[in-house]
């Protein structure tokens, strides 16, 4: 085994663990107004996603507060679809319930929804354009207003689904920090991703030409310090490898950047400066 310098292509994202404050609420949201399944439910947490894979787990926090305006935390994760025609189901399916929405864009390379669980944990629904289509710099450019209507022609007829088809993943997990170079840094040559778009106060980290499967910003300021222990929003994201090997390769570059290092039963954790945890399995 060597120390690879960068992240295989191989990498997947696994389901990003988000603590709330009251876990029957909000697994009454999830499946109400984003179609998902419990997929199991036990210790203070629930799995949640499609009828064959777990996308996000839910860990209950009583009394947990948000990251305050000086703190590091998630921006938002994404739900990604697999068919366009999924991606309007889910908005049809917001419509039906009344559910709330934040903002609906076309950033270039996907089309996105945005929304607030009942904790505030912002949730981009997202269907991919091909890669052919994707612009040279399209984080350079000013997102545009969805195309509603024409989103919503592709299932033209159809009643409201009560829940998501198979095929949803997590396309990308999106933080706040406290210093875009320093999360270059961690990122690009700790991590091991590829620096892919940067444009002042936003970083987008891929693997494989991806547009991005991490993305950091400054909203909230520079040196903004790090997310508190048990606060509303993340608890770990997971990267999964296809093998030990890969995983291994993974731990031996970032412990020798001299970065903390606890060991699980599938891989490994880790936290970047802002203790935004990782976790890389196999």
């Amino acid at each position: 085994m060597t120390i690879t310098e960068s992240l295989p292509i191989t990498l997947q994202l696994g389901p990003v663990h988000v603590n709330v404050a009251d876990l029957d609420r909000s697994i009454a949201w999830y499946e109400r107004s984003l179609g998902l399944t419990v997929r199991a439910r036990g210790d203070g947490r629930a799995e949640l996603g499609d009828s064959i894979t777990t996308s996000v787990v839910l860990h209950e926090e009583p009394g947990a507060q948000p990251p305050a305006p000086d703190q590091a935390g998630m921006f938002h994760y994404c739900l990604l679809y697999q068919t366009r025609q999924e991606l309007a189901r889910a908005a049809a399916r917001i419509h039906a319930t009344d559910t709330p929405v934040a903002n609906m864009n076309d950033r270039h390379t996907h089309e996105a929804i945005y929304l607030d669980d009942p904790d505030g944990n912002t949730i981009e629904l997202a269907w991919d354009r091909p890669r052919d289509q994707w612009p040279a710099d399209p984080y350079g450019r000013t997102p545009v207003q969805l195309d509603l209507e024409g989103l919503l022609a592709t299932i033209k007829g159809e009643p409201p689904a009560d829940r998501v088809q198979d095929g949803l993943v997590i396309g990308h997990v999106h933080f706040i920090v406290g210093d875009i170079e320093e999360a270059v840094r961690f990122y690009c040559d700790v991590l091991g991703m590829d620096l892919k778009y940067h444009v002042g106060n936003a970083a987008y980290f891929s693997v494989g030409g991806y547009h991005h499967q991490v993305a950091t910003n400054i909203r909230k300021g520079e040196g903004v310090g790090p997310q508190p222990l048990h606060a509303i929003g993340l608890r770990h994201w997971i990267i999964t490898l296809a093998n030990a090997d890969e995983v291994a390769g993974a731990r031996e570059r970032i412990e020798a950047a001299g970065c903390q290092i606890e060991p699980n039963p599938n891989g490994f954790a880790t936290v970047d400066p802002w203790q935004l945890a990782l976790h890389i399995v196999s």
